[in-house]
């Protein structure tokens, strides 16, 4: 089993800059192969952000390329997401998720969310 708390969200301007913390716990948090930040904006389906692997490979949606960094420090079992030129349309409630593989299925677990709302 895994816990997984998520901080940092807020209301930010046009422009401005948030940082997302999430910090894993449980008996399993050392099987984690990969953590994930998602988001879900009002009447939208939940969309892969960014991850980030255990080997620390990660990977960017198109639309946050360039803006968004995902990071992770192993010893506090804590992923962070750096989000700059944050854009209206980046407002949603972002979830932070982890994953767990076996060899014939995943196994995810998630956060409660955190909502980050850009406007001015």
């Amino acid at each position: 089993q895994v816990q997984l708390v998520e901080s940092g969200g807020g209301l930010v301007q046009p422009g401005g800059s948030l940082r997302l913390s999430c910090t894993a716990s449980g008996r399993s948090v050392k099987k984690i192969n990969v953590m994930a930040w998602y988001r879900q904006a009002p009447g939208t389906q939940r969309e892969l952000v960014a991850n980030i692997t255990s080997g620390d490979s990660t990977n960017y949606s198109d639309s946050v390329k360039g803006r968004f960094t995902i990071t992770r420090d192993k010893d506090k079992n804590t992923v962070f997401l750096q989000m700059n030129s944050l854009r209206p349309e980046d407002t949603a409630v972002y979830y932070c998720a982890s994953e767990i593989h076996f060899s014939a299925h995943t196994t995810y677990y998630w956060g409660q969310g955190t909502r980050v709302t850009v406007s001015s």
